[in-house]
This record gives structure tokens, C-alpha cells and sequence, in this order.
């Protein structure tokens, strides 16, 4: 017997129907006509699809990717043609650095116009092919599902990471048959028992080891195993830049984290390190100081790296033992390793003492105190509270002093990219109602994707936006001061007034110019029951916690 033929569809609704069999349950978008078959199939399957419409296509490109990193699903994003795709491109670039399963679909010209530059056309393929897992143009009706299938399966498996469609007009706009396919299912490796039994003989060789967590990939299980592995051989644990939140800040075991402006006395301990355990970390520039840390390509500490992407493994370093695993079945399997620690147990109590006296807030000038905030957070927030933020030197204060005690609890690029707390904390919100979201920007930060206040507005989300305003770009400034003292050139900011702006939007709006206003301020925000925007204004000499101008 042979099935029976399927009827004619609108290419669109293929796109849509195959949306909703893979699980998508929300998708942002900047509306354009290229698309518009596909927002009609949307429209059909509105009880079972959420459309985000968002401000400007970063915005949407940043929610995607804060998406895929919160839930493991990709982040499905929309966006038209040309300047479209242009504007979202700094999304996937930050996707393939964060490693984020996400699914950029882009409205394409029609087929018959290829090559002719015509109005917006774009080769999405060379534009996108250094910075996705996979670029490509469904040229086919009948193909769609295949394509859509394929896109969810590469964009979860292995290293997770960002895939790039383009949909051209005639595929959306014309009618043919396709046969559904089932949903994606994620393939991730598994360490063989020989690596296993390795880590463990060389586990119990080192005198100095420590554990480096990081990157994509984690569930909350898997962190509860990599828990047991860490108190089970009483070993020190740090994280790598911006993935923090995998490793309760609070553990007598955590010794801080390795990134930009890392702690010295936690640099010495890595060189000193005499097997280095590095689980989902790629070891990037920020985590690894400039590939300073750790010597390339042979480091001289014995390194067991873990990763879930092969082509990752021997990339920079060559690794002693390369583990090509998923962070869940590797944990898992670690948690049954159990050696004697006692070479190394005593040392970590100071290791941890070190953490805790450089993660303890200094004094600044200026009546308002980012310590004094930080410590008020710290003592008062829910543990499952979203913290995301973007770019700059404000960030110093949240990741340095910050108490992450649960994992996705933060949502930071490690691509450095500005502008991704707002959106990402769109994203989290929508993915989280029943968590307390907070968007940390800085003014400059802010002003990339501050429109998408709006957006939080639209949707009723009761996210709490802090914008830390000195009047400038402080990271850029802080770098002219130190290399070209006196000699300031494009990072002097004239900001509009935030709390007006806020207001504007349809938001609440909060301004703090000293320390004891902040907590009856954010007490006020939370009560408003909406979005809220709260600036600091910190004092402009105030370049970092321990750098002033001048």
C-alpha cells in the first residue's frame, strides 16, 4: 500500500507546520513582506506558536539566541531580506561564539531574479558562512520539511550553534506538496569507560588539580552530577568567562572565575595547576587571558579537556586526554569517580579565601556605592532570579561581586557583544513569567537596543531594566586614559533622560543618585507590576571598582 498523496500547501504554511512539530513554542520576528506567507501560516497556529514582534532585528536576533540558551531549544528568529538579515547578523555571530542553538529564516528575493543585485538580494551563504554552523536556500517546496528538520538537527547536536535559512518568495509565496517530518532529536557523544578510567589515574596522580566549567550544552542534572564529581574529590571548581552560573557561588569549593581582569592569585593557580580539568570550556581568549594562561599549542599542565564539538578538540591546545562529550553524559559518568583528595583538599579553604576577599566590594568615590547595590542584591534576590547583561565596564561590578547560585540564572555574550541585556532579558521573561528578571545595561549599552523596552512593554513584562549611567563609553575611555592620557576622542555621551524615556515607553521609571535610594527604589519597581527602568548614576570617575580617571 503506498500513503496517500498529501495535499498542496502554501509553501509558508509548510515553513510554519514545520515550526510547530519541532517543538517551537515562540518565535520574534521584524515583520517584512518576504516573509509574509510565513506570518500567515503563524497566524493559523496561534493558539500554539507565541509571535514576538520586536523593535529592530538585533533585538529579535539577541531574544533568539538569550532563548536557546535558557531552554536548549533554538531560538527561532525572523527577519526579511537585505537589511533584515544585516541587522541580525550580530545575533548570529554571538550565537556561534555562545554556542546557542538558534534558527535565523530569512525572506529571500525569488529565485528568477538571482544575481542581478537585485532590490535587497544578498548571498546569505557567503555572508553567514564563516560565522554559522550551516548556511543554506531552500530552492524546493517539497524539500521544506527535510530543510527545517535538518536545521533544528544541526543546531542542537554536537556544539550547539546558529543556522542560517534563506526562504526566497516564490518557495513561500508558491503551492506544492511536501511531506512533514517528525521533530529533531539532539545526538550528543558519550565518553568511552577508557577515557573515564584515565581521568581517574590522572586524578589520582595530581597534587595541584582544578576543574574549569563552561560552555553550552548543561542541564540541571548535569550540574547536579558534576556537584557529586567536585565533592566527592573535594576539588576547587572555577568558570569560565560568563558561564558562572554553572557552580553555586556560595560552595566552599568555588574559587572564582577565569575571564577578562581575572583574579592574579587565581591566574598563578591555573599555571601552577598540575592537571587542569576543563569541562565544555573552549579555553577563548577571555577565559584563557589572551592564550597566556595556558601555553599553546603543548600546555605544561597535564590538560583533560571536554567538549561536546570533535573539531573543538585539539583546535588550540593538545590536550592530554580530548573527551568529545555531552556535558550531561560526562557528568554523569564523573560523578562515579571518587579518589583520594588528600594532596590537594586543604589548599582549596584558600583558594576560596582569596575569592572571597577579591569578591568583596571596595569603596568609591561618588555618593552612590555599586558595592554597597551589589551586596543588597546579593542578600536579597531569589536564587532563581535572571540576571543578563551586554557589554562594558559596568559589567565588572555584576560578575565580579555577584553571588550566582543556580544554574541559568545568567545571561551574558561571551562575544563581548553591547546591547544584549535588554532583548536577552525579554527572551528570559517570556520564557521564565514566573521568575524575577533583571537587565543590567550601561548607558551606552542601553542606547543599542533600548527600544526593545518597548517590546517588554507591548507583552507585559515585568522585567526590572538597570541602566549604570557615567556619560560614556567607560571601557573605551578607561583604554585612551591608559594608553593616550588626555586625549579623549568619541566616547563622551550626551544620554537622554532615562527615566523620562522609561515613562514614555509606558514604563516605570526610577533615578538613583545615592546609595540609600537604591533599595526603596527597586522595592518600588517590583511593586509596579510592569516594566520598570532604574538608572544609577554613578560618579564619571569611576572607570571600574579599582580604576579612576586620572
Amino acid at each position: 500500500m503506498t500513503a496517500s498523496q498529501p495535499e498542496p500547501r502554501l509553501g509558508g504554511h509548510i515553513v510554519a507546520e514545520a515550526l510547530r512539530i519541532n517543538g517551537v513554542s515562540t518565535v520574534f520576528c521584524v515583520p517584512g513582506e518576504s516573509y509574509l506567507p510565513l506570518l500567515d501560516g503563524l497566524y493559523e497556529r496561534r493558539d500554539q506558536i507565541r509571535l514576538i514582534t520586536c523593535r529592530h532585528e538585533s533585538g529579535a536576533g539577541f531574544m533568539a539566541d538569550a532563548w536557546g540558551k535558557l531552554t536548549g531549544r533554538p531560538g527561532v528568529c525572523l527577519v526579511t531580506r537585505g537589511p533584515g538579515a544585516c541587522n541580525a547578523s550580530i545575533a548570529v555571530h554571538n550565537a556561534a561564539q555562545d554556542s546557542s542553538p538558534m534558527i535565523l529564516l530569512v525572506g529571500q528575493i525569488g529565485d528568477d531574479c538571482v544575481d542581478r543585485e537585485a532590490f535587497q538580494e544578498v548571498d546569505y551563504r557567503r555572508m553567514f558562512g564563516s560565522m554559522a554552523k550551516w548556511v543554506t536556500q531552500i530552492d524546493r517546496i517539497d524539500r521544506i520539511p527535510e530543510y527545517l528538520h535538518r536545521a533544528f538537527q544541526t543546531a542542537i547536536s554536537g556544539r550547539p550553534g546558529p543556522v542560517v535559512l534563506a526562504l526566497p518568495e516564490n518557495l513561500l509565496f508558491g503551492h506544492g506538496v511536501a511531506r512533514d517530518v517528525g521533530p529533531a532529536r539532539a545526538v550528543q557523544a558519550s565518553p568511552a569507560a577508557d577515557d573515564m578510567a584515565r581521568l581517574k589515574a590522572l586524578l589520582a596522580a595530581a597534587d595541584r588539580p582544578l576543574v574549569i566549567l563552561g560552555g553550552a550544552g548543561w542541564t540541571d542534572t548535569a550540574c547536579v552530577d558534576m556537584l557529586g564529581f567536585i565533592e566527592a574529590n573535594r576539588l576547587p571548581v572555577a568558570c569560565a568567562f560568563r558561564w558562572q552560573d554553572l557552580f553555586d557561588h556560595r560552595h566552599p569549593n568555588y574559587i572564582g572565575d577565569a575571564g577578562l581582569g581575572i583574579r592574579p592569585s587565581l591566574a598563578k593557580r591555573i599555571d601552577a595547576a598540575d592537571l587542569l580539568i576543563v569541562v565544555g570550556a573552549r579555553l577563548g581568549e577571555a577565559t584563557s587571558s589572551g592564550y597566556t594562561l595556558i601555553d599553546v599549542p603543548q600546555p605544561k599542565q597535564t590538560l583533560v579537556h571536554v567538549h561536546a564539538g570533535n573539531d573543538e578538540l585539539g583546535k588550540v591546545y593538545r590536550a592530554e586526554l580530548p573527551i568529545n562529550s555531552g556535558m550531561a553524559a560526562f557528568a554523569e559518568a564523573a560523578a562515579d569517580i571518587h579518589v583520594d583528595s588528600r594532596a590537594w583538599a586543604d589548599s582549596v579553604a584558600d583558594d576560596r579565601a582569596e575569592y572571597l576577599a577579591h569578591s568583596t566590594p571596595p569603596t568609591v568615590p561618588g555618593p552612590l556605592q555599586m558595592g554597597e547595590i551589589m551586596t543588597w542584591l546579593n542578600d536579597t534576590l531569589p536564587d532563581d532570579a535572571i540576571l543578563t547583561n551586554g557589554a562594558g565596564n559596568y559589567t565588572i561590578w555584576l560578575h565580579r561581586y555577584f553571588r550566582y547560585r543556580r544554574f541559568h540564572t545568567q545571561l551574558a555574550p561571551t562575544s563581548g557583544s553591547m546591547g544584549y541585556g535588554v532583548p536577552a532579558a525579554v527572551a528570559a521573561k517570556l520564557a521564565h513569567p514566573e521568575r524575577m528578571v533583571i537587565a543590567w545595561s550601561g548607558d551606552g549599552c542601553f542606547m543599542m537596543t533600548g527600544q526593545e523596552l518597548a517590546t517588554a512593554v507591548q507583552h507585559e513584562l515585568a522585567i526590572i531594566f538597570i541602566v549604570v549611567n557615567n556619560g560614556m563609553y567607560g571601557t573605551i575611555r578607561m583604554h585612551q586614559e591608559k594608553h593616550y592620557p588626555g586625549r579623549v576622542a568619541a566616547t563622551t555621551l550626551k544620554n537622554p533622560d532615562f527615566v523620562a524615556l522609561a515613562e514614555a515607553y509606558g514604563a516605570h521609571g526610577e533615578r538613583v543618585t545615592e546609595t540609600a535610594q537604591f533599595a526603596p527604589a527597586f522595592e518600588r519597581a517590583q511593586a509596579a507590576g510592569k516594566a520598570a527602568l532604574i538608572e544609577l548614576v554613578l560618579d564619571p570617575t569611576v572607570l571600574t571598582p579599582t580604576l579612576r580617571l586620572g
